[in-house]
């Protein structure tokens, strides 16, 4: 049986690390087969990119070069992980897919959008989320508490978060069946309630199926 590939996006700050986990946790509780991976990383050499990607010191990396390494780094995971395990019938939990490039390179950066959909195919072979849980926050609430601690990506300006988060809800428009807006509430347990009747929706159908 194919495995079932769920990904999660979502602005800086909006929990996505802290839901994921819990979501993984919980699915292991009930026997399901599940595998956690984050993006950029996932593999030796994806790891090796990401390093690069989010290191503060890189501030003079270009749009384009950025958008390379991001898609080298989902080749190499697609490949060497995600296929691989969902071939095998794993649930695969994916921190940040395709998705956040369109976001973050597309509509923050201004890349061209097209693009960016050829290439990600080229480096997904053609693999597409079943389900993609967005966190949304207020990009302000979302940053408040990164500044001790910012990346590279987070160290950007205010307007650009805020055109990452406009391109999210862009998305989700476009792609209402697959790409579901979770608000988060002020308990974490009510927003993973929320998350696992999207997740148990999606395997229940894939039994029944």
């Amino acid at each position: 049986m194919k495995g079932k590939f769920i990904t999660f996006e979502g602005s800086e700050g909006s929990g996505k690390s802290t839901q994921s986990g819990l979501l993984v946790r919980y699915l292991k509780r009930e026997g399901v087969p599940v595998l956690f991976l984050r993006e950029p990383g996932g593999t030796a050499i994806s790891e090796k990119i990401r390093k690069i990607l989010l290191d503060h010191k890189n501030d003079s990396m270009s749009a384009s070069c950025e958008l390379l390494l991001y898609m080298a780094s989902r080749a190499q995971v697609v490949a060497e992980v995600i296929k691989p395990h969902l071939s095998n019938g794993t649930v695969v939990i994916c921190d940040r897919f395709l998705d956040s490039t369109i976001a973050y390179q597309g509509y923050g950066l201004g890349m061209d959008l097209k693009l960016i959909r050829y290439m990600g195919n080229l480096a997904t072979q053609g693999i597409q989320p079943d389900l993609t849980v967005f966190l949304d926050v207020p990009v302000k609430d979302g940053l408040k508490h990164r500044h001790l601690h910012e990346d590279r990506i987070e160290k950007r300006p205010l307007s650009y978060h805020e055109r990452v988060r406009r391109g999210y809800l862009r998305i989700a428009k476009s792609e209402p069946s697959r790409f579901k807006i979770v608000r988060l509430e002020e308990e974490k347990s009510a927003t993973q309630k929320k998350i696992r009747e999207l997740v148990t929706k999606l395997l229940t159908a894939q039994c029944t199926g």
